[in-house]
């Protein structure tokens, strides 16, 4: 009877597994790389997004939803190196973008290029902009607000819980104070 059972088991079992498609192992393996890049892709899709939000208000420094909408994509307790001229956190970039609506109301913050990697984003741009202030100044510089200038900038930016919550910049501002000084030879 013993015997029997474990003839009758075993022929179950062979017929079961010959039942069975082969497992392909390379397929799997190709899958499963495939969903990463589509996982990553898409990661990568909702971090530009939420960058150009922020090149979006550069862009629009007069905007009186500025502080609204900034929440919408930056950490109330954002860190920026070096500190903007509005001080720190959110509400201190709400302040630089205001200061700077004053003195550059065509001001355009345009994304070049971004690059993805993990949480942070490098993006390449190019700043526009002609300063009119009242003053008659671009950062202690004469202007008379006839002269645009245009500068490349870089930033990396930290996102986390779908907000920004670091950035680390370069802006050649001594460039743009060339461009625009009305005692410049150009």
């Amino acid at each position: 009877m013993k015997k029997s059972i474990l003839a009758i088991s075993t022929v179950l079992v062979l017929t079961l597994l010959s039942c069975q498609k082969p497992i392909d192992e390379n397929k799997i393996a190709s899958d499963a790389v495939e969903a990463y890049k589509e996982k990553q892709t898409v990661e990568a899709d909702k971090m530009k997004t939420i960058a150009q939000q922020f090149y979006n208000q550069l862009s629009n420094p007069n905007d009186p939803q500025t502080d609204a909408l900034s929440k919408n994509y930056m950490d109330e307790n954002w860190v920026s190196t070096p500190e903007p001229i509005g001080g720190a956190g959110r509400v201190g970039f709400v302040k630089t973008l205001s200061v700077f609506g004053a003195m550059i109301t065509d001001l355009k913050w345009e994304p070049q290029e971004m690059l993805v990697s993990g949480n942070k984003i490098i993006v390449r741009s190019i700043a526009t902009g002609t300063p009119n202030s009242e003053e008659g100044h671009f950062f202690g510089t004469p202007t008379n607000g006839t002269k645009k200038f245009e500068i490349p900038t870089i930033d990396i930016h930290t996102i986390e819980n779908g907000k920004i919550t670091k950035s680390h910049h370069v802006e050649s501002w001594l460039t743009a104070i060339g461009q625009v000084s009305t005692t410049s030879k150009q």
